[in-house]
This record gives C-alpha cells, sequence and structure tokens, in this order.
C-alpha cells in the first residue's frame, strides 16, 4: 500500500518550500511498504548550516499554515530532522548527505515524483 493521499500533499507543500529557499537534490521515499513509523522521507540538501537552517525554518512556516506541526526537530547545524510523523523531512549540507547517504540506504523504496521539482527543470528548460 502506497503512502496516503495526505501525506504525499503533506510532502508536496514541503517540497514547494524547500525549492523556495533554493534547496537542492530533492527526493521523497515512500516508505510505506516498510515496518518503519513513518510513510516518505523527504531528503534535501542545503549550500551550508544558514541555508539548512532557513530551508527548515520554511518548511515549518508553510506546513503550519495549514495547521501542521512538527513533532520534534534536531538540529545539528549541517542536519536539521522535522518530524511529522508520517513525514519526515532531513535537511542536509552536501557533506553530511553524502556520508550518511539515506538515499542509498532506502533505496529500494519506491521515490515519489516532486511537482515542484518538475516545474522547476521546466522552468530551467526555458
Amino acid at each position: 500500500m502506497p503512502a496516503r493521499e495526505s501525506t504525499i500533499a503533506l510532502t508536496q507543500r514541503a517540497a514547494q518550500a524547500v525549492i523556495e529557499k533554493l534547496g537542492t537534490n530533492l527526493v521523497a521515499v515512500d516508505l510505506s511498504e516498510q515496518m518503519v513509523l513513518s510513510e516518505v522521507f523527504l531528503i534535501v540538501t542545503g549550500q551550508n548550516e544558514r541555508q539548512v537552517d532557513a530551508i527548515a525554518d520554511e518548511v515549518e512556516r508553510k506546513l503550519a499554515e495549514i495547521g501542521e506541526k512538527p513533532a520534534r526537530r534536531e538540529s545539528t547545524g549541517h542536519w536539521v530532522l522535522l518530524d511529522y510523523s508520517d513525514l519526515v523531512v532531513h535537511i542536509q549540507s552536501e557533506e553530511i548527505r553524502q556520508y550518511y547517504m539515506l538515499d542509498r540506504l532506502w533505496s529500494d523504496c519506491p521515490i515519489i515524483k516532486l511537482d515542484a521539482v518538475t516545474e522547476l527543470e521546466k522552468l530551467k528548460r526555458g
């Protein structure tokens, strides 16, 4: 059973917030078939600590507009984790993302197509 539509919609909104703060390399992993607590991991890259924090703040702001608040926020400077229960957003610096390779860890899971990424790609192509 794939991730619920409500979780996918939340993921799409979070991805749009990431794009607005110039986050890169967005990947949404559907974990619903796995025996984990969350349905989706949204993994994104920020260029430095300030951008990682800015992306996290924007995701929180955009999701708060629709009444969603994270159950927890953890931060190490180079990695911010926003836990919305069914959606967990991992915002990482390039170095941390390459070190932990969450994308590779969950590579056997389906990837959710992100509308914000598709739109950005269309704009880049002209």
